[in-house]
C-alpha cells in the first residue's frame, strides 16, 4: 500500500480522491498546519501532493521546518512558481496527479515481493 498526502488550500475538499485506488491511500490535509500534522502523526507517508495553489510556498517551508527530511514532496507542472526540491508532474487533473505520483512510487520501489 502507498500512502500520500495531498494538501489542498484551506477550505477546500478533495475528499472524493479517497476511494480511487484501493492500493494508494489518501490521506487529506488543509493547509500548512494541518499538513505538518498529519506528517509528524503518520512516518508512513510515502510522498505528499501539494494541491494548495498560491499557499504552495507557505506549505513546503510549514513542512520543511518541522521535518528537515521529509517525504518527497510534488506539485503539478501548472503550480505557481518552481521550488527547490520540489518534483513537478505533468498532468493537471488532481486524481491523475495521484495517479502518476503512485506509479512513479511503485516504479522507485521496484519489483513487489510475492
Amino acid at each position: 500500500m502507498i500512502s500520500i498526502l495531498v494538501v489542498t488550500r484551506q477550505g477546500e475538499d478533495l475528499a472524493a480522491l479517497a476511494s480511487r485506488d484501493p492500493s494508494v491511500e489518501i490521506l487529506l490535509a488543509q493547509g500548512a498546519e494541518d499538513a505538518v500534522e498529519k506528517i509528524a502523526r503518520n512516518r508512513r507517508i510515502d510522498a505528499v501532493m501539494l494541491l494548495a495553489g498560491e499557499e504552495t510556498a507557505g506549505v513546503v517551508s510549514a513542512i520543511r521546518e518541522d521535518n528537515p527530511a521529509p517525504p518527497p514532496l510534488f506539485v503539478s507542472e501548472d503550480a505557481p512558481s518552481p521550488l527547490s526540491g520540489v518534483g513537478r508532474l505533468a498532468a493537471g487533473e488532481p486524481g491523475r496527479l495521484i495517479e502518476l505520483l503512485a506509479a512513479s512510487i511503485e516504479a522507485a520501489a521496484g519489483p513487489s515481493k510475492p
